[in-house]
């Protein structure tokens, strides 16, 4: 496959009511269909797909990663919230990373930066507490797929083979996850019988088979051999956490996130402040109102920076930051001509590479889904024999003694990944799940995405197709990214407010994130949408 990736073809909204699922890769979409047709609910088709992923798409995500949900109850019109994070060892501390020379951030692909893999507790859980099927049942598909191989989709390949040159080239038992040292042709297949026996032994011991016995200590080997320091204690004491989601009204509807230590915070204090603006008659794509997005995400990725981290070890003002009053005092910082030059966070107490799914049953149950290894392959290193590579969450610690994100045992660092979720303020209904994977894109592209539904009115696929924005918040010397696609005059109009911008195509593209939006109405009817930008789609039972 070329790296021109040049999409012109128009794809509709999928129509349906019998349930639907949508992910950035086919088969799957597939697995959560055959979950669905089972029996299961959406929880457990979530689950089913977020497995199949791993054996898909490990160039994003995997039981080695982390994970987090938002799941929606028809019965109860209540939202439920799960952080699916690791912690750091026990025994990694700031004097210890000190000592090896680092001063801001560990080096991406370090051990020290492998923090408990939090994702096999949440499938675990959710399927607990929330699915009508067993554990072993959710994750058959996705045993079948990894022992009998499957044909690599083309934008996964490139990216696949973008690992294979990277991390994978140096991490301990990298090799594994590539063909020869390369990774897989698209239509070529690929094999996975490691994986194939982790994902069994969880079906038959549940998680404890993950966090003990011959995984956990494979996976303790590699990171101590890399030159980590976690042990055993550290797998078998990790627990997921059930939390009180958080959210913002905008337009008549109820924007759900997961609370700190994600991000979805910022997509919300961005939001409030874009409350205060009337967007109606403003196009999505219009100078104006991209300008004050970009304005809103500047500000909010300011506060997000400064206060998301563990709340466990630091208090976060979270009904401050959330409050109107607050979003009132950071709207006058917005000039609507000008782009502002510096932004600094404020003073409330004064005054998330990855894969993103979510599925929706028949009864209006949903689930919305986010797995991630962080940087691709994460840090590209495999416990031997088991067919999945551990996340480098750690990289996103701070190593400044007097920040609330900063590195110290037993701790969950600041989360770029986030699932969202959408109910109806005038009932408690539920709208619809959706999401945009993609490190600091997320947030960003929750907003855009969520204002072309709210605002705009689009169906989900029309949402998805808009061209995007991308500000890169943790260099904000870098230019703001903008796709291919956004008129020419508009982006004359954004330098004319003092945007440095630089334009974006090809495979590049995958830096705007890939999203997926579920919306049911009141009678039923879902419409389903999956991003252009990745291999995947959206599928549905007849009804």
């Amino acid at each position: 496959m070329t790296d021109s990736f040049v999409f012109n073809s128009r794809r509709s909204a999928l129509i349906a009511r019998g349930g639907m699922v949508a992910s950035s890769q086919p088969l799957a979409s597939a697995a959560g269909i055959e979950i669905l047709e089972s029996g299961g609910n959406a929880i457990d088709a979530a689950v089913a797909i977020a497995a199949a992923l791993n054996v898909t798409e490990p160039t994003s995500t995997g039981i080695g990663g982390d994970a987090f949900a938002l799941v929606y109850i028809a019965s109860e019109k209540r939202v439920y919230a799960l952080n699916g994070s690791g912690r750091s060892p026990a025994a990694l501390t700031l004097e210890r990373v000190k000592a090896q020379g680092y001063k801001n951030k560990l080096p991406p692909f370090s051990a020290d930066t492998i923090t408990v893999p939090g994702a096999c507790a949440a499938w675990a859980d959710l399927v607990e507490r929330f699915g009508a099927l067993t554990l072993s049942e959710v994750l058959t598909p996705a045993i079948h797929l990894a022992r009998n191989g499957f044909p690599v989709a083309p934008i996964t390949a490139y990216f696949w083979q973008r690992g294979a040159e990277r991390q994978l080239a140096s991490a301990l038992n990298g090799s594994e996850m590539t063909i020869d040292g390369r990774g897989p042709n698209p239509g070529e297949i690929f094999c996975n019988p490691g994986l194939s026996k982790t994902l069994q032994m969880v079906a038959e011991g549940g998680k404890a088979a993950f966090y003990q016995g011959p995984i956990g200590e494979a996976i303790v080997d590699v990171v101590r051999r890399s030159g980590g320091c976690m042990a055993q204690a550290d797998l078998t004491a990790h627990t997921s956490t059930w939390e009180e989601p958080i959210s913002a009204e905008y337009n008549g509807l109820r924007f759900w996130e997961c609370p700190p230590n994600g991000q979805g915070l910022a997509a919300l204090l961005a939001l409030n402040l874009l409350e205060g603006f009337d967007l109606a008659g403003l196009p999505p794509l219009s100078a104006r109102r991209l300008h004050l997005e970009i304005e809103a995400l500047r500000l909010a990725f300011a506060d997000g920076f400064r206060y998301i981290a563990d709340p466990q070890a630091a208090n976060i003002p979270l009904e401050a930051l959330l409050s109107p009053e607050y979003a009132a005092e950071r709207r006058k910082l917005i000039n609507q001509d000008k782009a502002a030059a510096e932004v600094a966070h404020g003073y409330p107490l004064a005054a998330s590479d990855t894969v993103y799914l979510c599925a929706v049953d028949a009864a209006g149950n949903a689930c919305s889904l986010i797995n991630s290894n962080y940087m691709g392959f994460g840090t590209g290193i495999v416990p031997a024999g088991w067919g999945f590579t551990l996340q480098n969450r750690g990289h996103n610690f701070s190593l400044d003694n007097g920040h609330p994100n900063c590195l110290a045992p037993n701790k969950r660092p600041y989360h770029t990944i986030i699932p969202a979720l959408i109910t109806r303020c005038a009932d408690d209904s539920l709208y619809g799940p959706f999401g945009v994977m993609g490190g600091f894109m997320q947030p960003q592209g929750h907003l855009q995405v969520g204002l072309a539904l709210a605002q705009d009115g689009l169906d989900p696929q029309e949402a998805l197709n808009l061209p995007r924005f991308c500000l890169q918040p943790e260099s904000p010397a870098k230019p703001l990214l903008v796709e291919e696609g956004i008129p020419d005059s508009v982006l004359d109009d954004l330098r004319f407010r003092g945007h440095y911008l630089e334009k974006v195509s090809g495979m590049e593209r995958a830096v705007f994130g890939r999203g997926q939006v579920i919306r049911r109405e009141a009678n039923g009817v879902l419409w389903g949408g999956s991003d252009p930008r990745a291999d995947g789609c959206a599928l549905a039972l007849h009804g």
